[in-house]
């Protein structure tokens, strides 16, 4: 017997749209589908929102030394003059050094974000990872069936 649903589709279509159907409901908070559909997605992200809950505090705050770009008061970059060794001036922008508190994940939460990435697609200009473990993960801590509230107002 099957251990899930074939949904009519070749394994690759299959996976590809289970991917984009799950990368919906945690972009969205909720979908339009089927309900075998619907069920097989319910599956997929309960295991990925579980590992969000279970991994979310698990890093550890590191201060980085970051060389950014000096800006000027309207944001553009400060460029100074400079003779190379050949004699030929030229401009060349102006760093700056600081330190930035930033976050570093554990090996256990690294390997729990690859695991996420391998079940949800990239999403230009959002990252969904934080997401999960930043908004998603707070709302369904302490939760035993993490979706029921999605497929309960209609899907």
């Amino acid at each position: 017997m099957a251990v899930n649903r074939k949904l009519g589709k070749t394994t690759d279509q299959r996976l590809a749209m289970l991917k984009c159907l799950t990368t919906d409901l945690i972009l969205n908070g909720k979908i339009v589908t089927t309900e075998a559909r619907a069920k097989e997605v319910k599956a997929i992200a309960d295991s990925i929102i579980s590992l969000a809950v279970k991994e979310r505090n698990n890093f550890e705050e590191v201060e980085v030394k970051v060389v950014k770009a000096k800006l000027d008061s309207k944001g553009k970059k400060v460029t100074e003059k400079v003779t190379s060794k050949n004699g030929k001036e030229y401009l060349r922008v102006v760093k700056e050094e600081t330190t930035e508190k930033r976050q570093k994940d554990m090996p256990s939460r690294l390997n729990a974000r690859r695991k996420m990435m391998t079940k949800v697609n990239k999403v230009e200009g959002v990252d969904l990872m934080n997401k999960l473990f930043n908004e998603i993960a707070p709302k369904y801590d302490g939760r035993v069936g993490r979706l029921y509230s999605y497929f309960k107002n209609g899907s």
